[in-house]
């Protein structure tokens, strides 16, 4: 882990230093409600080990079991119609913690372009 890791709200929960609503867990990954769902259903999957972002990953079965565990997320609550997944990068991406995180969201219909 880098020096950004002591800071990082994500890495703390990671380390159950701070308290949420973990929905799933395993070695490497957990996963949580958002704080400020968009969806009916909105939660976090992150990597235990920091990283900044998607540009700052260069562990290619990381990103698969990344996307893995969020299928398997997905299906525990019920998404089996259809869920968004979304993986913001960068301040201009609307990243706004610095942590890489997968979003599923879901329990509604997401129309495209978001916003």
């Amino acid at each position: 882990m880098n020096d950004d890791s002591n800071n990082c709200i994500f890495c703390k929960i990671a380390k159950k230093e701070l308290q949420t609503q973990i929905v799933f867990e395993n070695e490497e990954f957990i996963a949580f409600n958002d704080i400020k769902p968009v969806s009916p259903v909105h939660t976090l999957v992150i990597p235990k080990k920091h990283y900044k972002n998607l540009l700052e990953v260069n562990d290619v079965p990381m990103l698969g079991k990344l996307f893995l565990t969020a299928c398997d997320v997905a299906k525990k609550q019920g998404l089996d119609e259809g869920f968004r997944t979304v993986i913001n990068t960068g301040d201009n991406g609307g990243q706004t913690v610095h942590h890489l995180h997968l979003h599923i969201l879901g329990g509604r219909f997401h129309k495209w372009p978001p916003g």
